[in-house]
């Protein structure tokens, strides 16, 4: 427990593998759904969470995913939008550019920029340091 918080699964002594293999013989259909963490972890430490930033990163992932995409991030650097996907679907994202420009800029992105690196967790703590107390 951690505060005030339990997690029955992992009591249980069930990780991300078993949790899909009994998803799965339960019949569920998102058994092998990709996981996605909260959308806070799209804006960079130090840059305040607001509630407008997050359904811009929220309206920006669903242009991305409504293009069939599975594996979306869009990085929230201001006025604009790093877009990653699975690294083996850096081309394909980047021949949709014209539908995906035009979706993130109605989505309130001034630029929209492709990591040509694909997807990788943690990539907005590549530069964090923590504060010095």
């Amino acid at each position: 427990m951690r505060r005030g918080v339990r997690f029955p699964l992992l009591e249980a002594g069930m990780g991300k593998a078993e949790i899909r293999l009994a998803a799965r013989s339960l019949g569920l259909r998102n058994w092998n759904k990709p996981s996605f963490a909260c959308l806070s972890s799209r804006i960079p430490h130090g840059t305040p969470v607001t509630v407008e930033a997050l359904r811009q990163v929220e309206r920006a992932e669903t242009v991305v995913k409504g293009l069939g995409f599975a594996q979306v991030r869009v990085r929230h650097h201001g006025d604009v939008a790093r877009v990653e996907v699975d690294p083996e679907e850096v081309e394909r994202l980047f021949e949709h550019r014209s539908a995906v420009v035009a979706g993130l800029k109605e989505a309130g992105y001034t630029f929209v920029a492709l990591d040509l690196e694909g997807y990788s967790t943690g990539s907005l703590n590549r530069t964090w340091r923590p504060a010095r107390t």
